[in-house]
């Protein structure tokens, strides 16, 4: 058993698996956050309306949304690099089998939705490979580092396939995605090494299993935190280009640039948060007064919204940099909670809450905002955070130490 502080990985193995960790993460988001750029070329080559084009790009979040725990309790059982690369190989065939046929539409949104939850596995996977080889001292930042796979696979697809589409058309520019998950998987197979397995307690249940940190309200009450800060995630992530464009008067290309740079802005957020966590030996503290500002910066942009112009633009910068820092927080905090034998169920519980309020937030913020209303809207997102002030359960990590329930 390794102490507090201690790194469990020893000279650059660790920070090596990171990276095919990262790589994966990174793969597996070029898949599941590129499809909406290939919408124009789908309809174009597949005679698909926006509706059905709209059922396919959703269909690989819903395959992900409903195997993200049963995943992780895979990876819990057998092991991280068998998991991670089983279910990444499994997405990059499948897109393979959709870029080379030519199905048509129910076929093509069963293959979306078969890679969506192959893909899954990366998930809770990668995260538990990360916390088992890095100590308490060193996991915020990894995990942080971890976190900018998202941004950084959006903008690989951002930069490939539109290209590729207009080239070649929809089909083949799948080939791209495809071919970098089997790529990654094989990789991850040969080179990653799984963590020591932690022994068997003494408290646990009677088939000598470590017994269910669920049965203490701790990670019910960080889940929940955890999803109601990503409903100002994704408020400024689905609104604020369509509101610079329409209010802001700004052009498609200018609300286009300004998100590619808070992307950039957000990664670096995210690393600086797990630095910080680190430093200060707790994840949920950092993670509470994360909550507060992004409570803060939402308020800003609604006064701006109703006053001045320069503050909600300023104000959005500052949203999109702060509501995103906490991922990686919560996402470390709840494998600590939960414990070795637990984290891939945890983490991807924790994932699964967090898509579930993610898919909620425009539809139904949407319907607030009709035509105008975006004040209102901005105003209502910052309520979420306040409320995950209050459930954020930084009693239970300080009552045990950062580390003292994570058996790594």
């Amino acid at each position: 058993m390794v102490g507090v502080g201690t790194a469990v990985g020893t000279g650059s193995r660790r920070w090596f698996v990171l990276a095919l960790g990262h790589a994966a993460q990174t793969a597996s988001c070029a898949f599941l956050y590129g499809i909406p750029f290939l919408v124009p070329s789908m309809r174009d080559t597949e005679n698909l309306t926006l509706g059905e084009a709209g059922a396919v790009v959703a269909a690989p979040s819903i395959g992900l949304l409903l195997t993200l725990i049963a995943w992780g309790a895979l990876a819990d059982r057998f092991g991280e690099r068998l998991i991670m690369a089983l279910g990444l190989g499994g997405s990059g065939v499948l897109l393979l089998v959709a870029g080379t046929g030519g199905h048509g539409l129910p076929a093509l949104f069963g293959l979306f939705l078969a890679a969506g939850a192959s893909t899954a596995s990366v998930n809770a996977a990668s995260g538990r490979v990360v916390m088992g080889w890095f100590g308490a001292d060193e996991r915020g930042l990894a995990m942080g580092i971890r976190q900018t796979a998202q941004p950084l696979g959006v903008g690989i697809a951002a930069l490939a396939l539109p290209p590729l589409a207009a080239q070649w058309g929809f089909r083949p520019a799948l080939l791209f995605p495809a071919g970098l998950a089997v790529l990654v998987a094989v990789l991850v197979h040969r080179f990653v090494v799984d963590p020591p397995r932690p022994r068997r307690g003494t408290t646990s249940a009677p088939d000598g299993a470590p017994a269910s940190p669920y049965r203490h309200p701790a990670l019910w009450r960080l889940h929940g935190a955890s999803a109601l800060l990503v409903v100002p995630q994704f408020t400024v992530s689905a609104f604020a280009p369509v509101y610079l464009v329409s209010v802001q008067q700004w052009s498609p290309l200018a609300a286009g640039w300004f998100l590619a740079v808070v992307q950039g802005l957000g990664a670096l957020g995210r690393l600086a948060a797990g630095y910080w966590s680190d430093r200060v030996r707790s994840r949920l503290r950092p993670m509470r007064v994360l909550a507060v500002a992004s409570a803060g910066a939402m308020l800003l942009v609604a006064v701006g919204e109703v006053s001045w112009p320069w503050l909600a633009v300023l104000a959005l910068v500052l949203a999109a940099v702060v509501t995103v820092s906490d991922n990686g927080l919560g996402f470390t905090a709840s494998a600590e909670l939960a414990g070795a034998a637990w984290a891939g169920r945890a983490m991807g519980a924790q994932n699964t809450a967090q898509n579930i309020a993610a898919s909620l937030t425009p539809p139904l913020l949407g319907l607030v905002i009709g035509d105008t209303r975006y004040a209102l809207a901005f105003g209502l997102a910052a309520a979420f955070p306040l409320l995950a002030v209050g459930l954020t359960p930084v009693r239970a990590e300080s009552g045990r130490g950062m580390s003292g329930v994570a058996r790594y």
